[in-house]
């Protein structure tokens, strides 16, 4: 039984105003779920098996996805479970797992960006050594620190959270984030939310960022004095990775900020869209980024329907 003044079990207070539009939530999350999944395997799938696809950008690519699986599957099959029953209730050890797996997707996310924004810069700053720059043992290195780090940084930061007691068992969202759980806690945790302020900044935001800014402030600078063709290759090159980076940073943005500052005149539902965007959308755009950008992918894809249609026909 729980102690009166220490809570192991939270209550997600999002739910509530769903209630009277639960079937439809249900609908477009399942279907959304259904839509990341099957479009982030067909660009695994493709990218597997294709040969020509088998360079380092395809195969940051390839992780993007494998991460955009991980993370909608922390939040999606959650979410339709709670719209399906009564039950808006989680222990404190899921809480702490889902908090862990929803951390370490955005951290990877963005470290997989900041990657795919070097890869850039060395093919269109340096591609007389991009090959070697990029070699198949650096990429191997790097997709190791793409995984291994974010996850090491957040579960030694996580660490702080499991040592505090929860005074309220009341969670505003419909998900587990690491700061709505550490403003239920019994004692004072201003030092803590500065800790996490100041990690999330310095270790789990800003390297990757300034990586990104480096690589297209290099890009910018070569484009300024190449020629009308090359700055087009370069802008075909680089625009999908942009437009993931900025989807990403949309969502992750107003999440901090909003986790932080109550923002009271924008309405409860508006508020809960932008805590869910940057875990689902981003995992439903990227792979239809990169998927119709590619050459490549568009004619395997166009190549595997035909082959089915065909298939169909003589059966």
């Amino acid at each position: 039984m729980e102690n009166a003044s220490t809570f192991t079990t939270f209550i997600f207070e999002g739910y509530f105003v769903m209630d009277q539009q639960k079937p439809l939530y249900f609908t477009v999350f399942l279907l959304l779920y259904v839509a990341i999944v099957l479009l982030n395997s067909l660009l695994i799938a493709v990218i597997y098996s294709e040969r020509t696809l088998h360079n380092p950008m395809y195969i940051l690519v390839c992780h993007l996805s494998v991460n955009s699986i991980y993370g909608s599957s922390s939040l999606i099959p959650h979410l339709l479970f709670n719209l399906a029953t009564q039950f808006h209730k989680i222990s404190l050890a899921n809480c702490l797992i889902q908090t862990f797996c929803l951390h370490t997707f955005n951290i990877i996310e963005l470290t997989i960006l900041a990657a795919m924004g070097y890869d850039r810069y060395i093919a269109i700053c340096h591609p007389l050594h991009y090959h070697s720059l990029m070699s198949h043992r650096k990429l191997q290195i790097l997709v190791i620190f793409m995984w291994v780090y974010p996850l090491i940084t957040f579960l030694l930061y996580e660490s702080l959270t499991i040592r505090l007691t929860f005074c309220s068992p009341v969670i505003t969202k419909t998900h587990c984030m690491n700061f709505e759980l550490i403003k239920l806690s019994c004692t004072d945790v201003t030092v803590h939310g500065i800790i996490g302020l100041v990690l999330t900044m310095t270790v789990f935001i800003l390297p990757q960022m300034l990586l990104i800014l480096f690589s297209y402030a290099q890009i910018l600078r070569i484009c300024l004095f190449s020629s009308k063709e090359s700055k087009t290759k370069a802008v075909q090159t680089c625009t999908p990775h942009l437009l993931a980076v900025l989807n990403y940073f949309i969502g992750v943005l107003f999440e901090i900020i909003q986790g932080r500052i109550h923002i009271s005149y924008l309405s409860y539902d508006f508020r809960t869209f932008m805590s869910l965007y940057f875990m689902i959308f981003p995992p439903l755009v990227n792979p239809i980024i990169y998927g119709m950008s590619g050459q490549v992918i568009r004619t395997f894809v166009c190549k595997l329907l035909f082959h089915k249609k065909v298939a169909v026909f003589k059966h």
